[in-house]
């Protein structure tokens, strides 16, 4: 009367489905991974890129602010001392060109020079110098007569006599600086002849000097504030070498 119970269904495909996933499913599974790694490291350039370039941005905003206000200050104290942006350059026109063969400037370039390093070292001192004002290199130019070697030697002696200008003791750039200000002359001014190199249109105005000031790249300080220059033990009265006029 009573059978056996009977035996559970199974379903059809149940001894068809097999254990490991199908090569079709894997290579799926592979190919979403690989899009995951793909999205995430183009993601991750990608904002890399963005801050490098934002930090370029800010730091040409750095300097160009920084140069700016140095340009505004420097033709409120003194027109003969031009500013430019976007070379980063100072010159002086008329006041910072030598004569024939000479390496010495006139009463008014020394003026010019009087009145421009103490704007420049307040630029130092400034946010943004700080971060990005390397150095200011003083370039001496000369004009085509002559040998090269000649005119390296001359540019050169036009460079270095500038750079007496502002050490020597008896300068009168010296007698308005304490002696913090010295040092940072010492550690931020570069004398360099370029001898016949960037020749203007005329000779008069290629036997000229100028200051051009060198900022740190974004790789080389990424923001962080620059350190101390080399401090020189010899802090004795500076005498220069060449015949101060």
């Amino acid at each position: 009367m009573f059978g056996k119970p009977a035996a559970p269904v199974r379903a059809r495909d149940e001894g068809e489905k097999p254990f490991w996933i199908s090569f079709a499913d894997l290579m799926t599974a592979m190919m979403i991974l690989f899009l995951v790694v793909m999205v995430a490291s183009l993601s991750s350039v990608t904002q890399r890129i963005q801050q490098a370039e934002q930090g370029e941005k800010q730091r040409g905003a750095d300097i160009a602010r920084l140069c700016q206000d140095l340009k505004i200050k420097a033709g409120n104290r003194n027109t003969t001392i031009l500013v430019d942006c976007h070379d980063n350059r100072i010159s002086f026109g008329e006041a910072g060109r030598f004569g024939h063969n000479q390496y010495y400037l006139d009463n008014k370039g020394q003026q010019a020079l009087q009145d421009v390093v103490p704007l420049i070292l307040d630029a130092a001192d400034s946010e943004e110098g700080r971060k990005w004002l390397k150095q200011v290199v003083i370039e001496g130019f000369t004009d085509t007569d002559g040998s090269y070697l000649y005119n390296l030697h001359l540019s050169l002696q036009r460079s270095e006599w500038v750079m007496c200008s502002l050490l020597d003791s008896r300068s009168p750039v010296q007698k308005e600086l304490d002696p913090q200000r010295q040092q940072q002359i010492r550690s931020m001014f570069l004398a360099g002849g370029v001898s016949f190199n960037n020749a203007k249109d005329s000779k008069q105005e290629s036997r000229r000097v100028e200051l051009r000031m060198q900022f740190y790249g974004l790789k080389d300080k990424q923001g962080v504030v620059a350190e101390d220059g080399p401090v020189f033990t010899g802090m004795a009265p500076e005498k220069c070498q060449l015949e101060m006029r």
